[in-house]
């Protein structure tokens, strides 16, 4: 049997679910299950499949982990804070949560080509031990490896002002996502339309300045476009399948794909049941109506792959615990360690090991060399 797959997951919201969700990630899985099996606060209380003990146990060992904090104001119709203010705030909460996570050695920040190196070569010499990666080889001294996280923030409405932005670079922020559901003080999200406002590509020109890769998910189809044309510099989708094989707009339509691929790009499949098949009900479906295995994301990555010509414009951008759990996602997926099934159900479908390496995690780790170069 040939060692698991080292994993680069380009979306994890890891904060949310410690701060709003109040998950401590160093539990197991188990035990966050059972401290939440009677709450009734959330529709996924008990169902989540992220933790730290998971992460290693799947060599997720590198990942884009956010922040997010929306706007909404007096007469929005989506959850949020009731000023810029407040979810800056947030978002600043979130952010000393990663610190503190730094602090136990839990994770550590990757913020350019040297931390980037640094990082993999940590993981990649290190001994594989039932599934966990660790720092030296003696069991009874053995530190588990800090999961390297790359900063992003999705949705902009937190930035108050473009010194905020910059503050927030300083801070680590390397990706950043204009928009999230519904309109935002930047741009307009998933179920959202109109133009890029004007602030929008103040925002983007600021990005370009300070070196903030775009992040095009979530971005309405207007907003999209626009933004291709406000922004010349490294983007991703981080976690976005496609349109044709389950139509919503949250899903990018073919000549999107074909515009991130052509701008050098890379698009990341997400787990999250509504955005792999057709006809998916919120809050009623459920996976088994649609026998929904994890082997159907590889139809949304062989999707990208046909529209690209080749395996290297796609990886993986999971969105677990995105506020959803396991009644949202495939079947044969309990924990995010269960993404090391991917590599043998790619081979059945004839892509070559380089090309499964690749959508593991060299195509985004190529993606950052390249852009941090």
């Amino acid at each position: 049997m040939s060692d698991p797959a080292f994993i680069f997951d380009a979306h994890l919201d890891l904060s949310m679910n410690a701060l709003e969700w109040n998950r401590d990630l160093r539990w197991s899985l188990e035990k966050i299950r059972r401290w939440e099996a009677n709450r009734k606060d959330r529709i996924d209380r008990g169902k989540n499949t992220v933790c730290l003990p998971e992460m290693r146990r799947g060599r997720v060992g590198l990942c884009v982990a956010t922040q997010i904090g929306r706007y909404s104001p007096y007469f929005h119709r989506l959850p949020g804070w009731n000023s810029p203010e407040q979810a800056w705030a947030q978002t600043q909460g979130q952010l000393a949560w990663y610190r503190a996570m730094e602090e136990q050695g839990e994770l550590v920040s990757v913020r350019n080509r040297q931390d980037l190196d640094r990082h993999l070569d940590l993981w990649l010499r290190s001994p594989i031990d039932d599934g966990n990666a660790y720092l030296v080889e003696s069991r009874k001294s053995a530190s588990k490896l800090p999961i390297g996280y790359v900063l992003s923030l999705e949705g902009a409405d937190s930035i108050v002002t473009l010194g905020h932005l910059e503050r927030s670079y300083q801070d680590g922020l390397r990706a950043l996502g204009p928009a999230h559901y519904g309109p935002g003080r930047y741009a307009h999200g998933t179920d959202a339309e109109g133009p890029l406002p004007p602030q929008g590509r103040e925002l983007l020109k600021e990005m370009r300045r300070l070196g903030i890769f775009l992040d095009v998910t979530h971005l309405c189809d207007e907003c999209f476009w626009d933004a291709l044309d406000a922004y010349d510099g490294p983007l991703w989708a981080s976690h976005q399948n496609c349109r044709a094989l389950a139509p919503w707009n949250r899903q990018f339509a073919d000549d999107q794909i074909k515009a991130v691929i052509e701008r050098g790009g890379l698009l990341g499949v997400a787990f999250d049941a509504i955005m792999m098949v057709p006809g998916w009900v919120h809050l009623r479906s459920r996976p088994a109506d649609f026998q929904l295995r994890i082997e159907r994301i590889c139809d949304h990555i062989d999707h990208i792959c046909q529209l690209a010509g080749d395996a290297k414009h796609v990886g993986i951008g999971t969105d677990l615990d995105g506020g959803y759990g396991t009644e949202q996602t495939p079947m044969d997926l309990n924990s995010i360690a269960d993404l090391q099934a991917l590599p043998g159900l790619l081979t059945g479908r004839g892509y070559s090991r380089a090309d499964i390496a690749g959508i593991m995690s060299g195509n985004f780790i190529e993606f950052l060399r390249r852009a941090w170069q």
